[in-house]
């Protein structure tokens, strides 16, 4: 059964930088597309990132485009978030989320989530 498991997240001032992480375990995380989503409160769940098995393609909304990375390790199963120049509204709790299937929703599989705040 896959899993995964997030890290990284905490609270850091507008202007600032953090760096999420998820690691993978219970499948072979190299035939796996990746994504990042986050909710704020109150707010749908909205796709911030996403990564080909292969690392080779990478999509991002336009609200963190120029300023989120998403990449992996294939030989870490890990795959990273890079979040810089962070703005308030950029505060929810951050998903990791991975599926056979390369597609902009209903991943088959999630972790459990990790708290980004950004105070101005």
């Amino acid at each position: 059964q896959v899993q995964l498991v997030e890290s990284g997240g905490g609270l850091v001032q507008a202007g600032g930088s953090l760096r999420l992480s998820c690691v993978f375990s219970g499948g072979t995380f190299s035939t796996y597309h990746m994504g990042w989503f986050r909710q704020a409160p109150g707010k749908e769940l909205e796709r911030v990132a996403q990564i080909t098995y292969s690392g080779g393609t990478t999509l991002y909304a336009d609200s963190v485009k120029g300023r989120f990375t998403i990449s992996r390790d294939n030989a870490k199963n890990l795959v990273y978030l890079q979040m810089n120049n962070l703005k308030p509204e950029d505060t929810a709790v951050y998903y990791c989320a991975a599926d056979l299937q390369f597609k902009a929703s209903m991943f088959d599989y999630w972790g459990q989530g990790t708290q980004v705040t950004v105070s101005s």
